[in-house]
């Protein structure tokens, strides 16, 4: 299987790894822009797309995020299916008008998130069936200067508006995996905003308020928290789960420890590229196109100030 690659950043390894522990004989292509860079191991390097040839299997658009709109449009001579890392896309411009060309042309997408591969996840998109639920609470809070070791984070795209960055892009998974597990809200409301001395000029917190039929869901961001926290709270009428998504584990309301797996988040991104790597090797539509992952986006930026 030969695979081409977008942007070689830190996500961009964990999906190399991902594609070697499923397929270790995988030939990877990095497409790079600019000067001539070092080749990183077992990755051949280009620089033009017209380098690229045709049984390649499908392409991982994984560069900034500012980028994907323009990439993906260029991908689509190449008419490969493209693996497209969260979010999407930084704004909503253009995006109608690409998912009906790849529609029309038919080219297959799976927008990347991979926490609807957590075992927690799954547990709850399983357990919650024909349950009354009341409320739901998605907290996420980390330091974003400790994201990515020896890197000075004021110079990654996170903390850089012009290039999609802000926690509520970033942290683009609780809309993501809340919308999955209880559906799409009827209305959202909220706000982003820049508190803290990080510096950067994205926004560093996001709040969320969704609003459904019968229940409601808040959703809350920050890039500022020393002790990182992720997790979730589900009110039912007569009870509570409790759900940290760090330690992988669920506990009701009486203590009771529900579901429990080893932490392990790098074998979400394998799970989700198997997944992924099935739906082409089986001629199987994957779940979250380019389309569904747009409505998300909707939701990420409907309260963008």
């Amino acid at each position: 299987m030969k695979v081409l690659i977008i942007g070689l950043g830190s996500i961009a390894q964990k999906h190399v790894n991902a594609l070697r522990q499923i397929k270790p004989d995988v030939e990877l292509i990095a497409l790079r822009t600019g000067e001539e860079k070092p080749s990183q191991q077992g990755i051949s390097n280009i620089y033009h797309l017209n380098e690229v040839s045709r049984d390649v299997a499908f392409a991982i658009i994984s560069n900034p995020t500012s980028k994907h709109l323009e990439t993906i449009r260029e991908l689509t001579s190449l008419r490969i299916p493209l693996f497209i890392e969260k979010p999407p896309l930084a704004t909503l411009d253009g995006a109608i008008e690409i998912v009906q060309y790849l529609e029309r042309e038919e080219i297959t997408t799976y927008t990347a998130f991979n926490f609807r591969f957590h075992p927690v996840v799954q547990w709850i998109k399983e357990n919650i069936k024909n349950k009354r639920v009341l409320e739901v609470q998605a907290y996420c809070g980390s330091y974003l200067p400790e994201w990515r070791a020896n890197v000075d984070y004021r110079n990654v795209y996170s903390s850089k508006k012009e290039l999609g960055g802000g926690v509520h892009l970033d942290l683009i998974h609780e809309l993501d995996y809340v919308t999955w597990l209880f559906g799409k809200p009827n209305a959202v409301h909220g706000y982003t905003s820049k508190v803290s001395d990080l510096e950067i000029d994205s926004p560093d917190v996001a709040h969320y308020w969704l609003q459904y039929e019968s229940m409601n869901a808040s959703i809350v961001l920050n890039y500022y928290r020393r002790d990182s926290k992720r997790s979730l709270e589900v009110v039912f009428d007569n009870g509570i789960w409790f759900v940290d998504l760090i330690n992988f584990k669920v506990i009701d309301s009486f203590g009771k420890v529900l579901f429990e797996a080893v932490p392990d988040v790098l074998a979400t991104y394998v799970s989700q590229m198997s997944y992924f790597i099935s739906c082409l090797e089986e001629g199987n539509k994957p779940m979250n196109d380019l389309s569904e992952s747009i409505e998300t986006l909707k939701l990420c930026l409907a309260v963008e100030n």
